[in-house]
């Protein structure tokens, strides 16, 4: 499933979301009255800078399953990104190494990655209630001790509450593309972002896109060549095909089926 310019999903090969982040506009009762400890509406308030985002929030619909492991999961297993303080990714996650994912969606694919290998921590990120409810579920369901849900916006963990070369690799699948011309700087794609991201991944950690939209795959492709921190895993310098690690998702299955291309792209960190 991809992301229309406005946030709002649409069927797609896609299976993961915009980049998250805070400001989503829902009233403060609602997280007091639905999960009064869980995901809050604007994790980082006021004490962080405003600027031009790459997301549309999504707090969405919450089903009575969801809004119950939101409830019940989210002290044991969630947490608001409110650039207040560094996370102790060893803590969280028993000293495993710790990958970072950007926008899972509903999580289907986060959690099937999670089962395949339980050797690593997945810090997943976005700001989609009723997937951040729906992969808690899942986490639960399916005995997955190695995953964690970040609620806000990704620029702020990874600037302000993440260590230099803490992660172990970076994942993005499906972004929102922002098609029209007048929106290409909102993509998260960017020089800036990647610079940043780059600075808290360590040595040989693996940086991996996916996008069914063309022009976006192509500007990936020019941004992180571009990079002096990360090495293209192409001879060729090109794109990769799908590693058998990135669960093909029914969406993306659909859109294939449907002729779309999907592009894959697999840096390493220097």
């Amino acid at each position: 499933m991809s992301a229309s310019a406005d946030g709002a999903p649409q069927d797609g090969p896609g299976g993961g979301r915009s980049m998250p982040g805070p400001g989503d506009g829902a009233p403060r009762e609602v997280r007091a009255v639905l999960f009064p400890e869980g995901p809050a509406a604007d994790p980082a308030g006021s004490h962080h800078e405003r600027r031009i985002r790459s997301f549309r929030p999504r707090r969405g619909r919450v089903t009575a399953g969801q809004g119950e492991a939101l409830r019940r999961l989210w002290p044991k297993w969630g947490l608001d990104i409110d650039g207040l303080s560094r996370l102790d990714l060893d803590g969280l996650f028993g000293g495993l190494p710790v990958v970072l994912e950007i926008g899972f969606g509903m999580g289907e694919a986060t959690a099937r990655m999670a089962a395949a290998d339980p050797g690593t921590g997945i810090l997943a990120a976005d700001v989609h209630t009723p997937g951040q409810g729906n992969l808690l579920s899942l986490a639960e369901r399916n005995g997955l001790s190695n995953v964690r849900v970040a609620n806000g916006d990704a620029i702020i963990l990874l600037r302000e509450m993440i260590e230099p070369a803490a992660l172990s690799g970076l994942r993005i699948y499906f972004p929102d593309p922002w098609p029209k011309k007048r929106h290409h700087k909102r993509r998260l794609i960017q020089p800036e972002f990647v610079e940043l991201a780059a600075s808290r991944l360590r040595s040989g950690a693996l940086v991996h896109c996916a996008t069914d939209w063309e022009p976006y795959a192509e500007q990936m492709l020019e941004v992180l060549s571009a990079s002096p921190e990360l090495e293209n895993t192409r001879p060729d310098g090109g794109f990769a095909p799908r590693p058998a690690f990135r669960p093909l998702t029914k969406f993306e299955s659909a859109g294939l089926d449907k002729g779309h291309v999907v592009r894959d792209l697999l840096f390493v960190r220097r």
